[in-house]
């Protein structure tokens, strides 16, 4: 009895210790992707949460050789693809996958090649929130040789529950425009991120404001007036970088909490950092534009 309860534990420790654990960067692509995801869902009624759980997994998150060559985030292999090309090692040697210009026509891809796929065809047949329906009829239908497949969808899905995009009435327009963005050199797109209900990017090694207006397609000069900026600033790696006008005010937890000016800081660092205009920072502490903060000085956000 003594070996059998032993065997069931050390089953439990191998289950438990396999289990996927939450990693920042699959949380990154989500927030990056998801609109594009939800999008697609209601022009080809493909589970959101599949799309991602997928992209996730094909892509390693966007950091897949594959995906950084050709931005393929879903490992279709060519079959008859006349496009753009690109040859790797997989299954068997040098094989051929579909590359595509931008994250968009990857997704675009994906659903098309599933949609119009014969061997797909009973899946569409599943409910958009019948996900484990969908990760088990893509392992059946033979989308991937690994035996773990759907179960490995099923649970990034859980994990991260992406399920919750498979019931979205809507998604923002403007994060699932930039999966249509060209990055100039080959280089990924700016992760977008929101706060203060607005758009901001980090800054890289590099960077010019007209280097980030090109590829996120709003013109540079008014990034550089959004950010307060000269157009011809130079950027530092790590900066933020906001993509419309600011906000008067920082969000509404910030009511009645005050930031405690730290060494380094200044006016305006503060400002880029809760996405406030510079000039009502100011004006909501009643400070004169010619003010020297101190360490230690508190000011009122909203």
């Amino acid at each position: 009895m003594r070996r059998i309860l032993l065997f069931v534990f050390l089953l439990t420790a191998v289950a438990s210790s396999a289990q996927m654990k939450w990693n920042e960067r699959y949380q990154q692509y989500i927030d990056q992707y998801k609109d594009i995801a939800i999008e697609q869902m209601k022009r080809w009624r493909i589970p959101a949460s599949i799309t991602l759980a997928q992209g996730i997994f094909e892509s390693g998150a966007g950091q897949s050789e594959l995906t950084r060559r050709s931005n393929n985030h879903f490992g279709i292999k060519c079959h008859g693809w006349t496009g753009r090309k690109v040859y790797k090692d997989d299954d068997a040697q040098n094989e051929c996958f579909r590359a595509y210009d931008t994250a968009f026509d990857s997704f675009e891809d994906h659903s098309r090649f599933l949609a119009t796929g014969q061997r797909y065809r009973s899946l569409f047949s599943l409910k958009t929130t019948d996900y484990k329906g969908w990760a088990r009829g893509l392992k059946a239908a033979g989308y991937a040789t690994n035996p773990q497949y759907a179960n490995k969808l099923i649970e990034l899905i859980q994990l991260y529950k992406l399920y919750e995009f498979d019931n979205a009435k809507d998604y923002d327009k403007f994060m699932a425009q930039h999966s249509k963005d060209h990055a100039p050199n080959g280089q990924q797109l700016h992760p977008i991120k929101i706060y203060n209900k607005n758009y901001y990017l980090y800054a890289r090694r590099g960077d010019t404001f007209k280097l980030i207006g090109d590829e996120i397609g709003i013109s540079y000069k008014k990034i550089a007036q959004y950010n307060e900026r000269d157009r011809d600033d130079q950027l530092q790696e790590g900066e933020i970088i906001w993509l419309k006008k600011k906000q008067k005010k920082a969000p509404k937890e910030y009511k009645n909490r005050l930031h405690y000016v730290r060494q380094g800081e200044s006016m305006y660092s503060i400002a880029q950092t809760y996405g406030i205009r510079l000039k009502s920072l100011y004006k909501m502490n009643k400070l004169k534009p010619d003010y020297e903060i101190r360490v230690g000085d508190a000011l009122k956000l909203r």
